[in-house]
């Protein structure tokens, strides 16, 4: 999935992956991208896609959300 996405300052398009994360017998799904990303814009895109984003310096979750309310996505 391409965002876009402000890194280093600069406005850029990247890839985001889409993966499923084991959670004990279960698994969810989120966005994810192998390059550090700013943890407030991690934060913006989580909102805004309404998905768990996760990059290389952390995982965030929409606001008011958590794992278990992605589980069977």
């Amino acid at each position: 999935m391409r965002v876009r996405v402000r890194r280093a300052g600069m406005l850029q398009f990247q890839e985001f992956k889409i993966r499923r994360v084991a959670i004990g017998g279960d698994s969810f799904v989120e966005l994810w991208l192998d390059r550090v990303v700013d943890t407030s814009e991690l934060i913006r895109l989580a909102n805004e896609l309404r998905l768990p984003v996760e990059a290389q310096n952390g995982r965030v979750f929409p606001d008011g959300l958590g794992a278990k309310d992605f589980v069977g996505l």
